[in-house]
């Protein structure tokens, strides 16, 4: 069977980003069916031009997966409106690029950003096709809830549309339980809505490495390294990790290591100038391929989400390679992911937007390191248990299977 999806972010391991479609369309080829992708042009977080220049469309081949890069107006982290013409722009080339696809048996859809999702519902549509919808995070209410979307009349119409794809999916797949939970609330049958976590595969990570070509290229020597890997977003709240730093300033044997790339990263870099900061370094983006080598310089890993209650139903993917890793997480995030890293012992919880308490947890695993190696053995045995990507491809390839014969 063929399978297209519709993503506009989709990263393949060279690329900074989850690769988590990227493993479930590699374990779908390995099956002996095909996987297509429609994806943008343009690497997300750094704006770097991927595939054939000056095609509208052009294609590659990722280890079987077939990938189909559509145009995007390159004006992603110009603005908020600049954004949205960036969407606007690859929601109609990925409805041409979807056209030219070949036979295919099913259409997926994945949000956010929501514009693509209607590209994969019309799509499907169009190719009378059946259509399943993906739900990473819950849009519109994350955009409401961090201020984002303010306009009542353009929350009106985002929740007409996110309902008005709920019905025409023919089923919707999530990566939480509490984004199930959301569903079933707004009237969708449980039986129309299945659950694959996110996870990892623990082969990426070798824990018995030191990540000693990460901890030259920064001059980290014996430092302890608290590192955040992850997007540089308005919702991230790195503001807080950045104060904590301040706070640890007197602490010399302490760093942060700041991965990644996105819209707030000036704002961040400025803000790290201003206060001086002689402990933290911004090491810029880097591909999936590189994150095992990252996390293995690390000592302790940081995840951080502003506080807002619709952020408590989220499954962050830097969590689960953290815990891959063999590393210890401090979260600052409430919600079912603290439940994960409280099951597994394989951390500490501090209240997010809590600068003096993250710096403390920091100062605490940094003054306990034997604890913190602890937290992170713990970390892996459970993740390796209870969120393996290997499980999670298998049961995609079960569910894309029932789903495309069933229509």
């Amino acid at each position: 069977m063929h399978i297209l999806l519709i993503h506009q972010v989709f990263a393949a391991p060279t690329e900074p980003g989850g690769t988590r479609h990227y493993e479930l369309a590699r374990h779908w080829v390995e099956r002996g069916h095909q996987f297509t992708v429609v994806a943008s042009n343009l690497v997300y977080n750094t704006g770097q031009q991927v595939g054939a220049r000056r095609k509208f469309v052009s294609e590659q081949n990722l280890d079987g997966v077939r990938v189909l890069r559509a145009y995007t107006f390159p004006s992603l982290n110009w603005s908020f409106i600049w954004r949205v013409v960036a969407f606007f722009s690859f929601m109609a080339s990925s409805v041409i690029a979807g056209l030219r696809a070949g036979r295919i048996d099913a259409v997926m859809g994945t949000s956010p950003p929501i514009f693509q999702a209607i590209s994969a519902w019309l799509v499907a549509l169009l190719r009378r096709r059946p259509f399943l919808l993906e739900i990473r995070d819950l849009w519109p209410e994350f955009a409401i809830d961090i201020g984002v979307l303010r306009n009542p009349i353009l929350i009106a119409m985002s929740r007409w549309l996110e309902r008005f794809l709920y019905a025409r999916a023919d089923h919707l797949l999530v990566n939480s339980p509490a984004y199930r939970d959301y569903l079933i609330g707004k009237g969708v049958p449980a039986s129309k809505v299945s659950l694959i976590s996110n996870g990892v595969d623990p082969d990426m990570f070798a824990p018995g490495e030191k990540g000693q070509r990460i901890r030259d290229e920064f001059n980290l020597d014996n430092r302890f390294v608290a590192t955040y890997a992850g997007a540089f977003g308005m919702a991230n709240d790195l503001e807080t990790v950045l104060r904590a730093a301040d706070r640890l300033r007197a602490a010399p044997h302490i760093h942060f290591l700041m991965v990644g790339g996105g819209k707030e990263q000036a704002n961040l870099e400025a803000m790290a100038r201003r206060l001086e900061l002689p402990n933290v370094i911004f090491a810029g983006s880097r591909p999936k391929s590189e994150m095992p080598e990252v996390l293995a310089a690390s000592d302790v890993c940081l995840a951080t989400l502003r506080n807002i209650p619709m952020f408590r139903t989220t499954y962050p993917n830097k969590v689960f390679d953290y815990m891959a890793a063999e590393r210890p997480t401090i979260l600052a995030i409430d919600g079912v992911i603290r439940h994960v890293i409280e099951s597994a012992n394989g951390g500490l919880f501090v209240p997010p937007g809590d600068d003096s308490a993250l710096a403390a947890a920091i100062q605490r695993l940094a003054d306990d390191r034997a604890t913190a190696r602890t937290m992170g053995r713990a970390a892996r045995a459970y993740v390796v248990e209870h969120f393996n990507r290997h499980q999670q491809a298998e049961d995609f390839v079960n569910l894309m299977e029932k789903f495309a014969r069933s229509k």
